[in-house]
């Protein structure tokens, strides 16, 4: 299974300080199994690629769908009955970059677990794994805490928690993060319809957003910007945290 997402994406600061974006962005859901239109290859050169190293494990060390199925194993996970996804933005010729892609496991169609890897712009990464603890479906109003562990923006302290949203239906993806720190806080959301991913449908993102995750990077660094020019402090990056993935805290029905 190969679909193109075809998503917005809205980020809206909280505090003292406002700043919000919305634009459009693509991804590619997977399991990493079908052979993918031409356009689009896995673990070699194309002008749209996915690549096993830069999923499921430390950075630029990942081994793909197998760290998944092993986080899932280690968890209790009935994964013999489950489908394995990857939602995420494929590279783009030689260049990739990835704000947050998603592991989903699947049982009947609907997410049961899922695990949000967070990439920032420093080189570091950091997984939360999300699910409810006897694995049911997860909903769209399902809200599953988080503590929040790494550095992502500059502008933001390590601390507070993440409340993860997560819709997933056979034709949409609904997702909705809230990073709360007090009064200081992001919320950032998802949504998108899902598609086959074709050769024209591929071609089509080419030539609508060109640049693919290059464009990603520079977008992050225009809002940084943004954000320096007023006035927001700008703090110095820790170190990532260990270990690679920690597990949400709660979860509970808003």
């Amino acid at each position: 299974m190969i679909e193109l997402v075809s998503a917005q994406t809205y980020h809206s600061r909280r505090g003292s300080l406002a700043n919000a974006f919305r634009y459009g962005v693509d991804y590619v859901l997977t399991d990493l199994t079908q052979a993918a239109p031409p356009l689009l290859s896995r673990n070699r050169f194309n002008l749209f690629s996915l690549h096993d190293h830069h999923h499921g494990g430390p950075r630029g060390q990942g081994q793909g769908v197998v760290w998944f199925r092993n986080e899932l194993q280690q968890r209790g996970f009935p994964v013999e009955q489950a489908q394995l996804l990857l939602l995420t933005q494929p590279s783009f010729l030689w260049f990739n970059f990835n704000p947050v892609s998603f592991w989903i496991a699947v049982i009947d169609g609907e997410p049961r677990a899922f695990i949000a890897e967070v990439n920032n712009t420093f080189g570091h990464r950091h997984c939360y794994f999300c699910a409810h603890s006897d694995f049911r479906p997860i909903k769209r109003s399902d809200r599953i805490e988080a503590e929040k562990l790494m550095h992502v923006s500059p502008f933001q302290q390590v601390a507070g928690r993440y409340l993860f949203n997560f819709g997933m239906t056979e034709r949409a993806f609904n997702i909705r993060i809230s990073y709360e720190n007090g009064d200081e806080g992001v919320l950032a959301t998802l949504n998108g319809l899902r598609t086959p991913a074709t050769t024209a449908g591929l071609a089509r993102v080419a030539i609508r957003r060109p640049l693919g995750a290059v464009r990603v990077v520079a977008l992050i660094y225009w809002q940084a910007l943004k954000l320096k020019l007023k006035g927001a402090p700008f703090l110095r990056k820790p170190e990532p945290p260990k270990p690679l993935i920690s597990d949400s805290k709660t979860s509970s029905i808003g």
